[in-house]
């Protein structure tokens, strides 16, 4: 009977952070009562599993960041080739990031587990650039940091486009990764236009 107290627990905090993603995103501002109703849960199991809206907020953004690194390395990017693994990776970013673009465009909280995943999540960036820079796909005198930054600026482009939030993540991840390796210029191999 425990285990299924417990399930029941964990679904219902799933549906609470899933509810507080969808209504958080439409308006920041939202009650605890506006979540719960969205969640199909009473408000009393709300305050029950969250003690307060910013502690919510806190779990939606610890819970988007553990989505976020198991997507990365749902990508393989330690053993699979550095092209193959950005793009992959790139694509299960923006799929992730489209889903839950509240809880990840939210300011780290100083000290909490989400800034700890942040950090590890920019430290395998940068392992991932510099299996890339290895490779021969980045200038051998690349500052890993700065692209690290850049690429993120892509990524956040991306999400952003015009084309709207239903995009192909694919699509957009072949465009961030064309975009970071060659920029507006002609992809090695492409042929040139004659004089």
């Amino acid at each position: 009977m425990g285990r299924a107290l417990r399930a029941d627990a964990e679904r219902s905090v799933r549906a609470i952070l899933e509810a507080a993603e969808l209504v958080l995103a439409v308006d920041p501002n939202a009650s605890m009562e506006q979540i719960a109703e969205a969640a199909g849960v009473a408000r009393t199991t709300v305050h029950r599993r969250f003690a307060s809206r910013q502690a919510l907020i806190e779990a939606l953004a610890e819970s988007a960041v553990r989505q976020l690194t198991q997507a990365i390395e749902d990508a393989r990017p330690d053993t699979a080739p550095p092209l193959v693994a950005l793009h992959r990776v790139t694509a299960n970013v923006l799929r992730i990031k489209g889903a839950w673009s509240y809880a990840l465009g939210q300011p780290d909280d100083q000290g909490g587990g989400a800034a700890a995943g942040w950090e590890r999540l920019g430290a395998r960036c940068v392992e991932l650039l510099g299996r890339a820079r290895a490779e021969g796909l980045l200038d051998p005198a690349a500052d890993l940091e700065w692209v690290r930054r850049v690429y993120y600026a892509l990524i956040g482009e991306a999400l952003h486009h015009d084309e709207g939030a239903d995009a192909d993540p694919d699509a957009r991840a072949t465009l961030v990764v064309d975009t970071l390796l060659y920029g507006a210029g002609r992809r090695p191999g492409a042929g040139r236009v004659s004089a």
